[in-house]
C-alpha cells in the first residue's frame, strides 16, 4: 500500500474575508422583515438593491454601488408594489433594468436612471401579470436575454419574454409547472431554483424536500432524488464540475449539504453534518476558482470550501467569522471585482439588527499585489446574451459569452514608429534631467513651441526649481 498524504495543497487555503468600515459600508438602511428564505438582497457593477421594510405596500432601495456611509432615511425608492416585496434579481447583461416580485401576485420590470433613483420610482417598464398568489422567486436565464422565471404560491411556474411589446404581459411564453385538475402538488412549490451554465436544464427545490431536475422547455421532470434521509432546501449547479449540490437537514435535523450526480439522483455522491443551527444554508459557487461559499441565515459566519470533480468531491478551507448575524446575502458579478487586490468574491451581508449593509471581500494574498493574476482570473461569463429569447425557445443551447477580466488592455498600434520618431520621444524623455527650461526649444522646433518644463513630468512638483537634480560636472558645482 502506497502512503498518500492527507495535506491537500490549494492557493487558496489562505483566503480570508475583509469586511468594509462603516464608513465603506451602506448605513441606516431599513431591511425588511419577511421571513421568507430569500436574499433580499442583488448588486451589479453600477447599483445595489436592498428589499426594505415599507408601510402600506412594498419597496426596495436601489443605490449607487459607491453611494457609502450613512443613507438618508428619506433617499427615494422604487415602490410600485401594493404588496411586501419579495426578492430582486438585477438583469444580467443590463446593468440599468431589474426585476422584484411580490405578494401582490405581480412581478415587475424596472428601469433604473443611470443617475439613480432621484425621486420615487411607481411606474414600472412591464408589469407581469400571470399568478393568483404571491410570487416568491424570480430568476433571470443564465444566456439567453429578456428570460425571466417566476414560481409562486399558485403553484404555477412561468417563464417570461420581457421583451415583448405592451406595459402589462399577461401571458407568459412557456408554462414550466402547474396544477393539474385542481391537485396542488407539493413538488410544485418550489423553495429555490438554479440553471444550468448554458440554462438546458432547471434544478430545483419543492415543498417535499426533495431535488429534481426539469427540462425548462417543456416542463418534463427527468430526475428526482429519492433518499429520504436529506431533506434539501437551497440547490445549486456546479457550473463545470458537472455536479449539483443542496443544502438542507438531515434526518437528525443536522444542517447537511449534499453532492449529486445531475443525471442520476437515485443516490448521493456526498453527505456531510455541519452543525445543529435550524438556520438555513445558502449556498454560493464561483465556476472560475471552484470555491464554494456556505452563509447560513442568521449565523455571523460563512465556510469555504474547494470543489473537484473527484473523489472527495470537497475540501474544507477555512471560514469567516463575525459576530453579527446575516439576514441574506448578495453577490457582485464577477466583472464588479477590484482584481488589483486579488478580490475574487464579495458579498453584501445584511445586518438586520444593525440596519447595515456590509461588504464582504474574499482576498487571496499575494506577495506582489496591484498586479493582475493571470491564475485567479481566467475567462468569465460576461454581460452579453449569447442569444435571443426565440433562439433559446426553439431549441438552441449556448454557453455564456465570456470576457477577460484584466484592466485597460491595450490595442497595439498598428502603424510602425520611424526612427526620427523614436529620437524625438527619446530626446524629449531626457528633457526633465536638464537644468534649463529653455532647452526644449533646441529640438523639433516644427513640433513643440517653448514650453515650462514640468509639462512634460508625469509626477506634480517633481521639477520645481527648490528640487533641482545634481550637478553632474565640477563647473555647475561653482
Amino acid at each position: 500500500m502506497s502512503w498518500r498524504s492527507s495535506f491537500r495543497c490549494s492557493k487558496f487555503r489562505h483566503i480570508f474575508g475583509k469586511s468594509a468600515t462603516k464608513e465603506h459600508s451602506y448605513d441606516g438602511v431599513p431591511i425588511t422583515r419577511s421571513v421568507h428564505d430569500n436574499h433580499y438582497c442583488s448588486a451589479n457593477p453600477c447599483f445595489i438593491a436592498v428589499v426594505t421594510e415599507c408601510a402600506g405596500g412594498g419597496s426596495f432601495l436601489v443605490l449607487p454601488i459607491h453611494h457609502t456611509g450613512r443613507v438618508d432615511p428619506q433617499h427615494p425608492r422604487v415602490c410600485g408594489h401594493s404588496g411586501r416585496v419579495l426578492d430582486v434579481k438585477w438583469n444580467p447583461f443590463d446593468d440599468y433594468c431589474i426585476a422584484s416580485c411580490s405578494e401582490d401576485c405581480t412581478v415587475k420590470i424596472w428601469d433604473i436612471p443611470v443617475c439613480g433613483v432621484q425621486q420615487n420610482l411607481t411606474k414600472a417598464r412591464k408589469t407581469l401579470i400571470g399568478h393568483s398568489r404571491r410570487v416568491g422567486l424570480i430568476e433571470w436565464h443564465p444566456t439567453a436575454e429578456n428570460l425571466l422565471l417566476s414560481a409562486a404560491y399558485d403553484y404555477k411556474v412561468l417563464l417570461w419574454d420581457v421583451s415583448q411589446a405592451g406595459a402589462v404581459i399577461r401571458y407568459p411564453v412557456r408554462v414550466v409547472l402547474m396544477p393539474i385538475h385542481h391537485r396542488y402538488p407539493s413538488e410544485a412549490l418550489l423553495l429555490s431554483v438554479s440553471f444550468n451554465s448554458d440554462g438546458s436544464r432547471l434544478a430545483v427545490t419543492s415543498k417535499d424536500r426533495h431535488v429534481r431536475v426539469l427540462d425548462p422547455r417543456t416542463g418534463k421532470i427527468l430526475q428526482v432524488s429519492s433518499s429520504n434521509s436529506h431533506k434539501a432546501n437551497k440547490v445549486l449547479y456546479i457550473g463545470g464540475l458537472k455536479l449539483l449540490l443542496s443544502t438542507g437537514s438531515s434526518s437528525w435535523n443536522h444542517r447537511q449539504i449534499v453532492l449529486w450526480d445531475p443525471d442520476d439522483l437515485s443516490e448521493p455522491l456526498y453527505e456531510e453534518d455541519l452543525d445543529g443551527s435550524a438556520g438555513v444554508l445558502f449556498p454560493f459557487y464561483d465556476p472560475d476558482t471552484h470555491m464554494l461559499y456556505l452563509a447560513g441565515k442568521g449565523d455571523g459566519n460563512i465556510r469555504y470550501y474547494e470543489l473537484s470533480a473527484e473523489k472527495p468531491y470537497i475540501s474544507y478551507l477555512t471560514e469567516y467569522r463575525s459576530l453579527l448575524p446575516q439576514k441574506g446575502l448578495g453577490v457582485m458579478p464577477k466583472r464588479g471585482l477590484d482584481v488589483t487586490a486579488c478580490e475574487i468574491f464579495r458579498f453584501y451581508r445584511l445586518i438586520a439588527i444593525k440596519d447595515l449593509v456590509e461588504p464582504l471581500s474574499m482576498i487571496i494574498p499575494r506577495k506582489e499585489s496591484g498586479i493582475f493574476q493571470e491564475d485567479l482570473y481566467p475567462m468569465t461569463a460576461g454581460n452579453q446574451a449569447a442569444m435571443t429569447a426565440q433562439e433559446w425557445l426553439l431549441g438552441v443551447n449556448r454557453g455564456p459569452v465570456l470576457m477577460s477580466l484584466k484592466p485597460d488592455p491595450r490595442v497595439p498600434n498598428p502603424y510602425p514608429e520611424t526612427p526620427a520618431e523614436k529620437g524625438l520621444v527619446r530626446q524629449l524623455s531626457s528633457l526633465r534631467f536638464q537644468s534649463s527650461p529653455a532647452a526644449v526649444t533646441e529640438i523639433g522646433q516644427d513640433f513643440i513651441e517653448e514650453v515650462p518644463l514640468w509639462t512634460y513630468c508625469c509626477t506634480p512638483h517633481c521639477c520645481e526649481p527648490a528640487e533641482r537634480p545634481p550637478p553632474m560636472t565640477e563647473c555647475e558645482v561653482g
